[in-house]
């Protein structure tokens, strides 16, 4: 699969997730294609469908000169707010190592002294590259999404994804390097509420790696999402299946809250925003973060 390169018109834009303040996408697509991202609408500006989600990748040649122009002009009071890189694309897939825009974009803020929190969430152990930009910054942390222990789930669910094992070793890099960290669980997979013994392995191995903090989402299954699940779950066994049509009653998810807070007690976790973010209530998450404020 070959990118296609664009000109973008706009780089910096208002975030609309929650504690997050702007967010860059220095590309629109993921060759990563994982079978459970929300974000594969993003495509449909360029007429892509959401069943083509990992088989496509815009890269926004003009990232880095776009922050730097948008950067110069945003006002000193506005340069508190966090920096998320990113949303609806991984920073940090394959092709980075070739275009370097997120490299780039993180010099432009390294330039600027750039006073806000940026946040970093990617699949990707090339992070690792951009330690020295990192450190620089005033304020910067890591957020590596890390679903499973199961190498064999990861390649399931994630097929083009590094291995959920490389991710663990990730984080701890990271940590060894003196930058803060967390851990996006995200989506909590269903499976675990009548296994929850795969969820206690899961946040051992973070605490290991030096992880203090967890950010966890239920299971988007949208009927967009939906319709790519239910082919990566049709030669899955029964009781599989059936945990992730339950996944979207209020009653699993519950259950799997339940599991959640006895298992973070145990581990000394804490978990981001007190709860685990269900996507329908992302509103009332957004208008108690900002009241709160």
């Amino acid at each position: 699969m070959e990118p296609v390169e664009i000109e973008a018109k706009t780089l910096i834009q208002k975030s609309k997730t929650p504690s997050n303040d702007y967010v860059i996408n220095p590309y629109t697509g993921c060759v990563i294609g994982c079978a459970y991202c929300f974000a594969s609408f993003a495509g449909r500006q360029f007429g892509r469908s959401v069943k083509e989600w990992g088989d496509y990748l815009y890269v926004k040649k003009n990232a880095v000169e776009l922050a730097r122009k948008e950067l110069a002009k945003m006002p000193q009071d506005k340069r508190r707010g966090t920096m998320l890189l990113s949303s609806v694309t991984d920073p940090y897939q394959g092709h980075e190592t070739k275009y370097r825009l997120t490299r780039g974009i993180l010099r432009e803020l390294e330039r600027v002294e750039y006073p806000g929190l940026v946040r970093i969430l990617t699949k990707s152990p090339v992070v690792t590259r951009d330690i020295d930009l990192l450190t620089s910054l005033p304020r910067a942390e890591v957020g590596m999404t890390v679903i499973t222990t199961d190498d064999k789930v990861s390649r399931w669910l994630e097929v083009r994804a590094p291995l959920a094992s490389r991710r663990l070793r990730t984080l701890a890099e990271i940590n060894e390097a003196g930058i803060p960290t967390y851990a996006f669980v995200g989506p909590l997979l269903p499976h675990f509420a009548t296994q929850p013994e795969l969820l206690d392995d899961l946040f051992g191995r973070l605490v290991d790696a030096g992880v203090s903090e967890v950010f966890m989402e239920h299971i988007n299954l949208k009927r967009y999402i939906r319709e790519r699940m239910d082919q990566v779950l049709a030669d899955e066994p029964e009781d599989v299946r059936e945990a992730y049509l339950q996944a979207r009653t209020k009653e699993h998810r519950d259950q799997l809250d339940a599991i959640v807070a006895e298992l973070l007690d145990k581990h000394g976790l804490r978990l981001r925003f007190e709860e685990v973010v269900h996507h329908d209530d992302n509103d009332t998450l957004r208008q108690r973060l900002a009241s709160s404020a």
